[in-house]
């Protein structure tokens, strides 16, 4: 449902707001283009079985990063500077986790 993909989005904007990640939020319901270029860059293995994907899709620049459920995975995992290909900044959960990993 619309509702439903409006609080994945803010959920996913609110935390990368939270933790200072730069994001530039792309719409696609008024703007064809975005839709198009979403819609092309969404690997074959994790388009859906039928129909188009759904809100909210998220990229790292032209990289495919994945959707809300890959996005909630690796937040519930301490993992979502790496879900970004991104470097976890100093004192972050994430480096304390990757830390504690390798020791």
């Amino acid at each position: 449902s619309q509702l439903k993909i409006k609080k994945q989005q803010q959920d996913v904007m609110g935390f990368l707001a939270a933790n200072k990640i730069e994001f530039e939020e792309c719409d696609i319901a008024a703007n064809e283009s975005n839709r198009k270029w979403m819609r092309e860059n969404i690997p074959e293995e994790s388009r859906p079985a039928t129909g188009n994907p759904l809100p909210p899709q998220i990229f790292n620049e032209e990289k495919y990063c994945g959707n809300y459920e890959a996005f909630f995975d690796a937040r519930e995992d301490n993992a979502v500077y790496a879900f970004l290909g991104l470097t976890a900044p100093p004192g972050s959960k994430e480096t304390e986790a990757d830390i504690e990993k390798e020791a």
